[in-house]
Parts: C-alpha cells; sequence; structure tokens
C-alpha cells in the first residue's frame, strides 16, 4: 500500500493505494531501538521443555548414585543371549535393573574376553559396568580370579564395588563355612557391616532361593536377596535369572550399592550354568 502526498500547491487529502505502485515501493529498514520497550513479538513461541527434575545429591552418596537413596527395593532381570543357546558357547552377561514398578533404573553389562569365557566357565574373573538412563557409568564392579571351592579357605571369592570408576566404596567376601554359603558386606575401610546368608542347600527345583541380609551377629534379619523362580521353559533353556533385593529405605546409599554387587556375584556362584555341562 503506498501513500500518494500533496504534490500542489493547494491542499489534498491523502490518497492511498493498495497494491505495487511504480515509484513508491521503497522498503526502509525498521528503525533501531535505543533503550525504549521491546516491540511486541508475534507469532508462536514453543512452550520451555519439561524434564524431570534429578534426585538432589545427598552428602556423601557418590556421584549417579542418588535413585538408591529413594528406594528400599531392586530387581535384576538377566537378558537370554539367543547367541549362547544357539552355539552352547559361554558369552559374556547383560541385565537389566529396575524398580518395584517394573521402571528401568540401570543396564548391566559384563566385560570379559572369549578365552576366559570358555574356559573358566562360571567361575571366571570379570569386571561388569553398570550404567544409568543417561549412559553414565556408576558403578563398577570387579570379580578377580578365585577358587570356587570351601575347601581352600585361603582364596575364597570376594568382589570390589566402585563408584565412580576407580573409587571403591566396599566389597563382598566370602566367609568359609563347610555347608551355608556366607558372605560379609564391607564398606570402604573394609569394615564389616552386615553379613549374608544363604540356605544349606540351592536346589531350584520351582521354588526361590533366598538369601537373607542380617546383622553382624545374625540377629536381626534386615533385608534379602532372593534368586525368584522362573517358570520350566526358562530354567530348562536358559541360564537367564530373576532376582529381588530388599533392605532398609535408611541403610547408606554405599551398602545398597554392595547388596547390588552381591546379588551378582551370588548369581555366578550359584546359579550360572556352563553351556558345555548343560
Amino acid at each position: 500500500m503506498a501513500y500518494l502526498g500533496n504534490t500542489g500547491g493547494g491542499a489534498m487529502p491523502p490518497v492511498y493505494h493498495i497494491g505495487m505502485q511504480l515509484g513508491h515501493n521503497t522498503v526502509y529498514p525498521a528503525p533501531m531501538n535505543y533503550g525504549g520497550a521491546a516491540p511486541p513479538q508475534y507469532g508462536f513461541s514453543p512452550p520451555p521443555m519439561m524434564m524431570a527434575a534429578a534426585p538432589i545429591q545427598p552428602l556423601g552418596c557418590p556421584p549417579g548414585l542418588e535413585y538408591l537413596t529413594q528406594i528400599d527395593q531392586l530387581l535384576v532381570h538377566q537378558k537370554v543371549n539367543m547367541a549362547e543357546l544357539a552355539l552352547q558357547w559361554e558369552m559374556s552377561n547383560a541385565y537389566t535393573v529396575k524398580n518395584n514398578m517394573g521402571q528401568q533404573v540401570f543396564v548391566a553389562a559384563e566385560e570379559n574376553d572369549m578365552f576366559t569365557l570358555q574356559a573358566c566357565g562360571p567361575n571366571r574373573p570379570f569386571i561388569i559396568h553398570l550404567h544409568d538412563n543417561l549412559g553414565r557409568e556408576i558403578l563398577t564392579l570387579t570379580r578377580p580370579l578365585r577358587c570356587g571351592s570351601c575347601c581352600f579357605p585361603c582364596c575364597l571369592q570376594e568382589l570390589e564395588v566402585q563408584s565412580p570408576p576407580g573409587n571403591p566404596i566396599g566389597y563382598v567376601k566370602q566367609d568359609w563355612h563347610p555347608v551355608l554359603p556366607k558372605f560379609t558386606a564391607l564398606n570402604e575401610r573394609m569394615e564389616p557391616q552386615l553379613k549374608v546368608k544363604g540356605q544349606c542347600c540351592d536346589c531350584t527345583c520351582m521354588s526361590d532361593v533366598v538369601f537373607e541380609v542380617t546383622s553382624l551377629d545374625e540377629s536381626a534379619v534386615v533385608g534379602q536377596i532372593c534368586r525368584q523362580w522362573g517358570g520350566i521353559l526358562q530354567e530348562v533353556f536358559t541360564d537367564a535369572d530373576n532376582f529381588g533385593i530388599s533392605f532398609p529405605m535408611d541403610l547408606d546409599v554405599k551398602m545398597k550399592a554392595v547388596m547390588l554387587g552381591a546379588c551378582f556375584l551370588i548369581d555366578f556362584m550359584f546359579f550360572e550354568r556352563s553351556p558345555h555341562h548343560d
């Protein structure tokens, strides 16, 4: 729309023309705003992105373990490895760690080489890396090569728990006993904190297998690590296991992580079957 001003001597009303007009289509830039209020902006603006608030990191809690301060249960599901079923070769284990509502909390993957997998079977040393849903490695579990028989009390099983990687926060050590599977959970200073005691018979035939978490004198049960019966098909054709872990809500977050590590050690010691021996 162009405006034709007064070109004669007399007063003439302004005349406006709609559309492109010859000689009246010059475009001038908008004036700069120096110190004044910003001109109104028109058009659609996308709403701000809503993100879930991250838990506040308590004092003394390793980074990435904040979520463990809010729960008293964890579920550990081992993934079925189809290559292991087809080839009958031992493969590295992988797990999903969930809360009691079935929501994924961590994913765990074993790091190992093919020779160790085939030569050592369930007694193999391993490193298990646990990552949160953001892909951060928040726990590292290290199991050295140890004797698989209780006849050698000087070389029993143990596991180191690190968070963040490279920083030990606790240990799980097997206690010698002629019959019962027993363990001690220790803090980063190697001070005993809890005991874990299994059943005399680790028979898994159509029943759950419970490992009690107790006080040091074993007078009070404070939690448990339960290997859950997976059904006939899963038990016969795979070595994938499901575990439930319970502990006090106010238990130190580092010891909760150690209990999670104890679950993996128990899985390898008592429920991991080598395909060559099935």
